[in-house]
């Protein structure tokens, strides 16, 4: 399962944000650093309004939506690499999702504390990404300082992964996030990968705001906006407090609120999309007389894969997967309809499997 980390600096609404994500309220806030001493763990629907439509059309009564799983880590502080605040017990967690989700004030109150005194968006981005750049910068050398060894023999591999940890170490000198895209070739960045760094994650900046600021944003806002253009990075306008009273409302009782907000959809399922979205992830579906079942895969993924997902015997014996067009099956309203039309269609093992596709999968065992 997917999974995403929540981080920030304490006091800027992380765990608020947490427990309406999971719409639970198992994650304590309180207006104090580190009241989140463990990280709190909670699995996430992901918003698809295709599915519920695909539930009447072939009436059935079970949905099963894809999910993502976040995890709410400890407020960092400036520091924390060197052991600071909580320090490295919860860098270690960082390490181990597979986006950054990080959460940063944008609002002016003086009820709730700022660890640094004074509300600066900017500053407390780079705190984090400072913290986790000094992090990953210790592991790189300690990494090399083995490495070299291995590469001074002329071992190919040791070769080709010092190259790519002292190509990090000039980079994470600079303190920010990576896009390895933009520094290394496809073999190097396989090297990278393996070596589970935070500063090369993806990353959305949660920009917390008042309810007041969360249709146009405010002057802070457009800080992170400008610094996420320049570092590969999205955004999205949230305000943690309105997400935690949505989460306490009906859906037609959360739609009225948004709607009298100006606001379309949650920030919530704004940011879920965002996930998907900046991790290049797509979705199909499996619909038939007993349930509707959403599937994720990355955006590429050939049908073999997609039938892995279900199950390894799937792409073991593939033989062909009979794709209809979530359009298609909703304008003709039946798979009998759309076969009759001729819009269903069988494809072979090279088939890319589209966001969308409705999929049933011929194999053998």
């Amino acid at each position: 399962m997917l999974r995403t980390g929540i981080v920030g600096l304490p006091n800027v609404g992380k765990s608020t944000l947490f427990n309406a994500l999971t719409s639970a309220k198992n994650a304590q806030s309180a207006n104090y650093p580190f009241c989140t001493i463990e990280p709190n763990v909670g699995v996430v629907n992901v918003p698809d309004e295709r599915l519920e439509v695909l539930q009447k059309l072939c009436k059935c009564s079970d949905i099963i939506p894809t999910a993502i799983e976040f995890v709410d880590i400890a407020g960092l502080v400036k520091g924390a690499s060197k052991g600071e605040g909580l320090g490295n017990q919860f860098l270690h967690n960082i390490r181990e999702v597979d986006a950054i989700i990080q959460v940063v004030r944008c609002f002016d109150d003086p009820n709730t504390i700022h660890v640094a005194g004074k509300v600066n968006p900017l500053d407390d981005i780079e705190v984090i990404n400072t913290e986790l750049a000094l992090a990953d910068l210790a592991s790189v050398e300690k990494r090399q300082a083995r490495i070299s060894k291995q590469a001074k023999s002329g071992d190919k591999d040791a070769v080709l992964e010092n190259s790519v940890l002292t190509k990090l170490t000039d980079l994470l000198s600079e303190g920010t996030f990576i896009n390895l895209n933009d520094h290394f070739n496809e073999d190097e960045i396989a090297v990278a990968k393996q070596l589970n760094l935070m500063s090369v994650k993806p990353v959305i900046y949660a920009a917390n705001v008042s309810e007041f600021d969360l249709k146009e944003g405010n002057a802070y806002t457009k800080q992170v906006e400008e610094y996420a253009s320049k570092h590969n990075a999205e955004v999205v306008l949230i305000s943690a407090k309105i997400e935690e009273e949505l989460a306490e409302l009906g859906e037609d009782e959360a739609k009225e609120y948004l709607a009298e907000l100006g606001i379309e959809d949650s920030g919530i399922n704004r940011m879920i999309k965002s996930v998907y979205r900046l991790l290049n992830l797509r979705t199909f579906i499996t619909a038939g007389e007993k349930e509707v079942h959403a599937w994720t895969i990355p955006a590429g993924a050939k049908a073999p894969q997609a039938a892995g997902v279900i199950h390894t015997d799937f792409e073991k014996g593939f033989i062909r997967a009979e794709i209809t067009p979530y359009e298609e099956f909703v304008a003709n309203g039946s798979y009998a309809a759309c076969k009759d039309k001729g819009v269903t269609r069988l494809e072979g093992k090279d088939y890319v499997v589209q966001d969308g596709d409705l999929v049933h999968f011929r194999f053998s065992v």
